[in-house]
């Protein structure tokens, strides 16, 4: 695997085991949680597998606490046996597909030993229970033929802090340079107190904007446990994904054509179109800004909420002492990463623009991480290991330095020439 894929895995396990690393849970609610994971189907990052087994998340759990909640340790290892082959064979395939004809509503527990009572499996072939169902839903087979209706119930966080809800609602036009512009309101919302964690109207709602409006909503209230939201592309992006889970905050994403799971949010933005927008006549982006954090912090917070029976302020204020508060380099989570090769001659590109890496490098695939407003402040690492700033390479310098047989650069004075040109020899 690439070091890319290793970390789209990394985030999908530590997606699974969030629940059981963020804070303390008992010993029952633990079971509970594992047996439901269990039984879920999962889309799992490069791999046919639909399933995750208990003893997958407990050892995901195990290494991720020993190595200090480090998300590198959830990458895939190499497997032990590579290179053995763990498919079954065509004949025990076969009489599974004709046994399911015949047992139709059979639990794939009961198809495996139905299987070996009457010795249709070959001699040799473990039936798991995830190649069983693998094998049985690709071909149609697993289908429910009767529907039951959905167990939809309603929830609140426990804690503030343990959830956020976040999406985007389709703003008014305000005048920009002369032009009407469209507005995107970003919002995110504690789900235990609805406090407004944070809101700002943008012109796009684009990931350079979200990751905006959420470091912005770090710093101010601190670090979630969980983060509900929508399934646009700034909410899918992969930098997302991967800043949130370094910050071990489980990213959620609603399931498509759901929006009961967002309730909160959309209910805030509807108390928006109808207690704020009316009021708000014109002006530009700063001034909706301005108006709707009064708004927020003068009236929606101080407002009693008819679901709590408390205003949000004083919700989320009343039980502080569990909440984390955002790292002094907050700022450095949400950077761009970048990796490069260096060169032979020490020199790597990025964005058109020419860096010079330290000798120690040479041939290394490092990662270069900056901020896309400052990309002049772009920091080397390799292995974890910041190397420094990356300096822009001066080809003026560079042709007076001279180096011992050791590599070690040493700048060349300039002496006095006979020739100082302007005449022919």
């Amino acid at each position: 695997m690439t070091k890319k894929q290793k970390e789209d895995v990394a985030i999908f396990r530590y997606g699974v085991i969030s629940d059981f690393v963020n804070g303390s849970i008992s010993r029952v609610e633990k079971r509970r949680l594992l047996k439901e994971k269990s039984d879920k189907k999962w889309d799992i990052p490069f791999s046919e597998k639909t399933s995750v087994s208990k003893g997958g998340m407990l050892r995901w759990i195990r290494i991720y606490n020993e190595s200090g909640k480090d998300i590198t340790s959830l990458y895939p290892k190499q497997r032990s046996d590579k290179g053995k082959s763990r498919t079954v064979d065509d004949d025990t395939l076969l009489a599974l597909y004709k046994l399911r004809k015949e047992y139709p509503g059979a639990t794939v527990a009961s198809m495996i030993d139905k299987m070996h009572e009457r010795n249709l499996a070959t001699p040799g072939c473990k039936l798991y229970p995830s190649t069983v169902y693998r094998f049985l839903n690709q071909r149609g087979l697993m289908d429910m033929t009767r529907k039951t209706p959905e167990d939809r119930r309603k929830f609140e966080a426990e804690m503030p802090n343990d959830l956020w809800q976040s999406d985007v609602m389709h703003g008014p036009r305000v005048i920009f340079n002369d032009k009407n512009r469209k507005t995107y309101l970003i919002a995110i919302i504690d789900d235990h107190s609805r406090l407004i964690v944070y809101a700002k109207f943008y012109f796009s709602e684009n990931l350079v904007n979200y990751i905006d409006a959420l470091q912005n909503a770090l710093l101010k209230r601190g670090l979630p446990r969980k983060l509900y939201v929508d399934n646009g592309a700034a909410f899918r992006s992969r930098r997302l994904a991967y800043t949130t889970a370094s910050l071990n905050i489980a990213l959620i994403h609603a399931r498509p054509y759901k929006p009961q799971g967002k309730g909160k949010i959309e209910r805030w933005f509807k108390t928006v179109r109808s207690g704020f927008l009316p009021d708000f006549k014109s002006g530009g982006i700063q001034d909706i800004n301005d108006a709707l954090e009064r708004w927020v912090n003068d009236k929606y917070h101080e407002k009693k909420h008819s679901a709590t029976g408390q205003t949000p302020f004083e919700r989320f204020t009343s039980n502080m002492q569990c909440l984390r508060t955002a790292p002094a380099d907050l700022k450095d989570y949400f950077r761009i990463t970048a990796r490069r090769k260096v060169a032979k001659d020490r020199t790597i590109t990025l964005n058109g623009r020419l860096y010079e890496a330290p000798v120690a490098l040479i041939g290394k695939q490092i990662e270069l991480c900056y901020h896309a407003d400052a990309p002049e402040l772009m920091e080397i690492k390799y292995k974890n290991e910041s190397y420094g700033n990356a300096a822009p390479v001066n080809l003026a310098v560079n042709c007076r330095i001279k180096r011992d047989k050791n590599s070690n650069a040493d700048m060349e004075t300039a002496v006095d020439a006979d020739y100082h040109g302007g005449r022919l020899l």
